[in-house]
């Protein structure tokens, strides 16, 4: 291939990313977490499998645990079939978004002022579109690349994926024989920490997600009397305790690892002393790190009677935990004695935390690929402090990484834009990925 064969495949590749991404915001895949609401996944994964059909692959479609939530897999031989297969996973469901609030319509996929707007734009249609694309280029130029590939289009991460990614692993492992490693989101997206000094944030760590409902029982009356046994009462002072509780602060070897590298980037040290206040040095950026340095458990929800003059007998609310790597088992004695005996508790999700090293070949090859789009800059490890479809497929014994790549300007509060109003990615971001995506995958 000449390079300006090349240069002209580059610019396509480019190109279609954009389309893409807009294309899938366009299908509306709202996951409410309710069957009875949630639309789209499967007009999303048989849009994915008809643009991977037209290049020529035979694409695996796979509805998981109940009709319309749609999977797609396909398989790109590599070079060496002998080794470890890649998977490249994403997911096609979004949050919902209040049409009301936003600047353009959440599914518009608008392509304006430099961005492309929309629901799923930054979680994760981009990183979807993007490989997508890549995946349409390998096929149509002949590309081999040096192991096997897996590009798997995911239904149901954003309720947790029991319908999308978990049932998968336990119902189709086959899908996913012969992988031992795999990216997804939600890395890969620059960070400026100083003047002329940016970053590559990989990946490499997520705490667990553990949904947990609380009940208290107690003694059923009418609301007019002195009532000394009532379970809502009990259950506010419970709840209140817990969401004005603040956990121990610990630093994982994921979490240590990214400090570092900031210090050796910017010479801004992390002390003991004061920690959270120098990590809200980081800016937009402390958003995550911070909740990455203790355990977290946030009241979300409230249930409880039924009518203004009655006591009721049960009072229930649920709680949104993040544990670190390591913390589990302190963790629930903490809850328990902050609780107390008259606190029944039960998990309603329970996902334990995910956490590899910041070595090997991957990480070089990602490393590469992202310098050889951006000279200079550095990639660094850091800790998710939600979580992804990595929470099920590290179970098959994959090592998970997020890696969407993305260069940003440095005036974007990107980690606000999950799930906020007026979701957008900025278009020159979702070229540079593709080209990156390109590059790594050639070389993975």
């Amino acid at each position: 291939m000449t390079e300006q064969t090349n240069a002209t495949t580059t610019s396509l590749l480019e190109d279609e990313a954009v389309q893409l991404t807009s294309e899938l915001i366009r299908i509306d895949t709202t996951n409410t977490g309710e069957p009875d609401t949630t639309v789209g996944e499967r007009e999303a994964a048989e849009f994915v499998a008809g643009k991977l059909r037209e290049v020529g692959y035979e694409p695996t479609y796979v509805e998981s645990g109940a009709a319309g939530r749609g999977n797609v897999f396909v398989r790109l031989a590599g070079a060496d079939r002998g080794r470890g297969a890649l998977l490249v996973h994403g997911h096609l469901d979004v949050v919902p978004a209040d049409a009301t609030e936003w600047s353009v319509h959440p599914f518009s996929g608008a392509v304006q002022d430099g961005y492309i707007w929309g629901r799923g734009a930054v979680d994760m249609k981009d990183m979807v579109g993007m490989t997508l694309a890549v995946a349409r280029r390998f096929k149509r130029d002949g590309v081999v690349p040096p192991r096997d590939i897996v590009f798997a289009f995911l239904a149901d991460e954003e309720a947790g994926g029991a319908l999308g990614a978990q049932w998968l692993v336990n119902h189709r492992p086959d899908l996913f024989d012969g992988v031992t490693e795999a990216v997804g989101e939600v890395g890969g997206f620059s960070v400026t920490l100083a003047e002329g000094v940016r970053a590559y944030t990989i990946e490499v760590a997520e705490k667990g997600i553990a949904w947990m409902r609380l009940r208290v029982r107690g003694r059923a009356g009418h609301g007019s009397m002195i009532h000394e046994d009532n379970a809502v009462t009990k259950l506010a002072e419970a709840v209140t305790r817990l969401g004005n509780h603040q956990f121990p602060l610990v630093v994982t070897d994921s979490v240590r690892a990214f400090l570092d590298s900031v210090t050796e980037l910017t010479g801004l040290e992390f002390g003991e002393e004061d920690l959270p206040g120098a990590v809200g040095k980081l800016g937009p950026l402390a958003r995550v790190v911070g909740a990455t340095l203790r355990d977290t458990a946030n009241p979300t929800m409230l249930r409880a009677g039924y009518k203004a003059n009655v006591i009721p007998s049960v009072a229930e609310a649920v709680v949104d935990c993040r544990v670190l790597p390591g913390r589990e088992e302190a963790f629930e004695r903490e809850l328990d004695e902050i609780l107390g005996p008259d606190v029944e508790r039960e998990w309603i999700s329970h996902l334990p935390a995910v956490e590899t090293s910041f070595d090997g070949d991957l990480v070089e090859a990602m490393t590469a690929a992202v310098q050889a789009e951006d000279p200079g800059a550095r990639t660094i490890p850091y800790m998710l402090s939600g979580g992804t479809d990595a929470k099920a497929i590290h179970t098959l014994g994959i090592r998970c990484f997020g890696f969407a790549p993305l260069r940003l300007p440095a005036d974007l509060d990107f980690t606000a834009l999950f799930h906020g109003v007026d979701e957008r990615v900025p278009v020159d971001a979702v070229r540079f990925g593709a080209r990156v995506l390109d590059r790594f995958l050639r070389s993975c």
